[in-house]
């Protein structure tokens, strides 16, 4: 196969893709939709132009700044293998710094100036939730949300929104369900982000185990770095097994914080707040490794430490067009989540509407790469309701054979059923 290594670039607020490499600017393309604008935006003859909005900055940088770099590098090595029904995949990147109002900025640059045909993996509930209905009231796809918000299920309300992140409250309720099953009668408490990320964490567990299971629900600010407080009432009440609903820099914070103060406990951690290469590096080596042994919690996404094949295509092109940066879970995410847009844009046929691909997701027919199927449907935008359990034991972390299906709030314990590889990673036998 064809392969371009990746070239040097300017790091700027805005991220292109080329067909031959992966370019950094700061303005949009020119000559792309915006001066050969057709019926659909974003679309030309030999293009399609897609935007996001994402933190390359502020407090949720450390680990999510790696995923936008990461589809891009698919984006490239697509692009160089043909791309989509003969058009390239042009990807604008703009860094919002993990606020709000940043989001509502750029994501109207995006759709008026950029003229992108979605708005695609915006990162952050709270930062989302900002243009959630300035991108449905525009009907600009808003594909593939990179927050697990129960918000972005809710077909009539958001016909233009679908998620790519397993629901926060699905997340929660396997957590919580493992707990039960496996840790039988220990206090179970729940720290929590004060947003829908901490918040449908939590509707998860109460619905699992309920309400009077859980011994104390805490909150923390991304504003305010210090969970003294909240990790001591903690501690004072008992908690046994704590269940994170945390961004990477907030788990790696709790951590930290509860072997300060001296207190011993069990950790359970949503997916967006447990990627190990991220917290190792945000912890240290030298106390890292210790703090994260025994961490437990969900994914529905290939690991780095299992032996798919969408892991070793992955490495190779981490490896070939993102300048061999560290191979994560959220390397893992930003490709995975690529290949689901070039799946679904396959899907919506060689003359691509907006209409077109919101039909090709809701069509069922989307498969995705993960360890069970998606769930897109007519009636549903949720992306997946069953997910594994996974562990850190050894310094590996991995899935440990164990799942939750979750249905009105019921876990129940199944089996994966891993997606299988689709040859060269390329959806649509290209």
């Amino acid at each position: 196969m064809s392969r371009t290594p990746r070239r040097p670039g300017t790091v700027a607020a805005v991220a292109l893709v080329s067909s031959a490499a992966l370019l950094l600017t700061a303005c949009s393309t020119p000559g792309g939709p915006a001066a050969d604008s057709q019926a659909t935006p974003g679309i030309t003859a030999d293009t399609v132009t897609i935007g996001t909005h994402t933190p390359l900055t502020g407090p949720a940088a450390p680990g999510y700044s790696s995923v936008s770099a990461a589809a891009l590098a698919y984006f490239a090595y697509l692009n160089d293998n043909g791309g989509i029904h003969g058009r390239t995949i042009e990807y604008i990147v703009k860094d919002d710094a993990y606020n709000p109002a940043n989001t509502q900025m750029v994501v109207r640059e995006l759709v008026q100036d950029d003229n992108v045909f979605a708005v695609f993996n915006g990162i952050g509930t709270a930062p989302h939730t900002s243009v959630l209905d300035y991108l449905n009231e525009n009907e600009v796809p808003d594909l593939f949300v990179a927050t697990g918000s129960r918000n972005w299920n809710q077909p009539e309300k958001y016909p233009y929104t679908f998620p790519f992140n397993a629901d926060y409250a699905v997340e929660g309720a396997a957590l919580a369900q493992y707990a039960a099953d496996e840790y039988p009668g220990q206090n179970v408490c729940v720290l929590g982000q004060d947003d829908d990320l901490g918040g449908f964490i939590l509707e998860g567990v109460e619905g699992a185990i309920g309400p009077e299971a859980v011994t104390l629900a805490a909150e923390y600010s991304t504003s305010n770095p210090d969970l003294t407080a909240q990790l001591s009432a903690m501690q004072a009440a008992g908690c046994e097994v704590n269940i994170l609903g945390t961004i990477p820099a907030f788990t790696a914070l709790a951590l930290s914080t509860a072997a300060r103060i001296g207190w011993d406990t069990q950790w359970f951690v949503t997916y967006v707040g447990l990627d190990q290469t991220t917290l190792l590096d945000i912890l240290g080596e030298a106390e890292g490794p210790s703090l994260l042994e025994g961490l437990v919690g969900v994914n529905y996404l290939p690991m780095t430490g299992g032996d798919s094949e969408w892991v070793a295509l992955f490495r190779e092109i981490n490896d070939t067009y993102n300048a061999g940066a560290p191979f994560t879970e959220n390397v893992v995410f930003g490709m995975s989540v690529a290949y689901l847009f070039a799946e679904a844009l396959e899907k919506a046929g060689e003359t691509p509407t907006r209409t077109g691909i919101l039909d090709a997701i809701r069509s069922g027919e989307l498969r995705g790469n993960g360890v069970t199927p998606l769930s897109f449907g007519p009636d549903t935008h949720g992306s997946y309701f069953t997910v594994g359990v996974v562990t850190i034991e050894g310094g590996k972390q991995d899935y440990i054979d164990v799942a939750y299906e979750i249905e009105n709030g019921v876990a129940t314990r199944t089996a994966l059923d891993p997606v299988p590889f689709v040859p060269r990673g390329i959806p649509g036998g290209q």
